[in-house]
Order: structure tokens, then sequence, then C-alpha cells
């Protein structure tokens, strides 16, 4: 997926069918440093404080995926 997105191809991404995200690369010109990634990264996080990193409701007691 991440070779067909470097050659801007559009990568969607399903889950039961559903599409839930598109893959796409980096613009080279922000390739240069990794403050710019991350500055990407902040443009698309949500703000409204809702959204977790937990994903306890995935796993197991023994760490294992459901």
């Amino acid at each position: 997926m991440i070779d067909l997105a470097l050659r801007d191809d559009e990568v969607i991404i399903c889950r039961a069918g559903q599409p839930i995200a598109v893959l796409t690369a980096i613009p080279k010109a922000d390739k240069r440093t990794i403050e710019a990634v991350w500055a990407l990264v902040a443009e698309q996080r949500p703000t409204d404080g809702d959204q977790t990193s937990n994903h306890d409701d995935f796993y197991d007691d023994n760490g294992l995926p459901k």
C-alpha cells in the first residue's frame, strides 16, 4: 500500500466494506525535516478532546488481539 501511495495512487482503507481512511504520500517538499512531518500530523489531529490512544478494548487480559 505504501508503494502505491508513493506512486501518487489513491489508497482507500476500508473496514467492513466502508471506507474509513485514505493513505497518501507526504509531499516531497515536506520530506526534508521531521518538524514538517509533525506539523502535518498536527494539522490533521482532532481537537475536540474526545479521541484517546487507549485501545484496551481490542486486546484480551493477556495482551493478545480479541
